[in-house]
């Protein structure tokens, strides 16, 4: 289908260009590349970089699947899909860097086809990029929201807030009471105006990312630090693998679908840590992370 085969050709492209300037940041490690037929059809092209000097883990894994019956995940919202056939493509990212100081990002870029015999074919994108600091600085979710910001106001000045206050609701961890980050965006299901149109600001969305994240990732990469944060960094982490594994869609998506684990869980962080009823205290760096930067607000208010 030729729709698949733009999205295609955008996806491979994208994951080359995120990983070049993610190996550029870093300065030493390099991505490990794979490339591997899937079952029923299709291809996976998982890429993950470890132990660099400034990227612990980083995982850009680009995937196209083709598939007999839509996994439940991907049905729960639309119901009325189930027992269709489908292509899934798909770009997922996620980025640990080894500074406490430098954010935790996580992307997500997807294709859907769904079709059945008799039937118009039914396709939509979804994605997002959204970031997990460890300890907040306003400059840098300025300058990760405005960044989200531009790459929608093309296509109407409402998906902004619209999709940033998809991506608030979405990455949360209902069983702590607490966002997983400070946001960004986040939509599914989407295909207003038709393929092109919906086409254009999902892909001006995927190539707003690396603009989005390098600059914060230079400014905190070479920060000094100690102890004190790298245990901080490792609890928060724990958040971070909680919602992986508990709430979200994609890493079930995956499983369901048959992707091979490892590609699947590659997302998790390399180390983490739990610590039983732990506070911050008070007036602390990391008490500003819970009480200023981990609440759903206007990163943009005022310009």
């Amino acid at each position: 289908m030729a729709h698949v085969d733009t999205v295609v050709d955008f996806l491979e492209g994208l994951q080359d260009r995120i990983c070049e300037g993610l190996e550029a940041a870093d300065g030493e490690a390099r991505f490990a590349r794979e490339e591997l037929a899937r079952p029923g059809g299709g291809r996976s092209r998982p890429r993950v970089l470890s132990d660099g000097p400034v990227l612990e883990r980083a995982a850009v894994n680009y995937t196209h699947t083709q598939g007999l019956e839509l996994p439940a995940a991907a049905t729960a919202r639309r119901p009325e899909l189930a027992g269709r056939a489908y292509e899934a493509v798909s770009v997922s990212l996620i980025v640990h860097p080894r500074n406490p100081y430098a954010p935790t990002s996580h992307a997500n870029f997807r294709f859907f086809i769904a079709t059945a015999d008799g039937e118009a074919p039914v396709s939509w994108f979804g994605g997002g990029f959204d970031l997990t600091p460890y300890y907040g600085f306003e400059e840098d979710a300025v300058h990760w929201h405005r960044t989200a910001r531009d790459a929608c106001a093309p296509y109407g000045a409402e998906l902004y807030p619209r999709f940033k206050r998809a991506c608030d609701e979405y990455f949360t961890l209902p069983h702590r009471g607490e966002p997983r980050g400070i946001g960004g965006l986040f939509f599914d299901d989407f295909d207003e105006g038709g393929f092109d149109a919906a086409f254009a600001c999902w892909r001006s969305v995927a190539e707003a990312y690396l603009p989005a994240y390098l600059p914060i990732l230079e400014r905190r990469k070479k920060l000094p630090y100690g102890q004190r944060e790298r245990d901080f960094q490792l609890l928060r982490r724990g958040r971070y693998v909680e919602f992986n594994l508990l709430y979200d869609r994609g890493t079930r998506f995956g499983l369901q679908a048959g992707a091979r684990t490892e590609s699947v869980l590659a997302s998790l962080p390399p180390a983490v840590a739990w610590r039983y009823d732990w506070h911050p205290e008070p007036g602390s760096r990391e008490a500003e992370l819970l009480e200023v930067f981990l609440q759903p607000r206007d990163w943009l208010a005022g310009g």
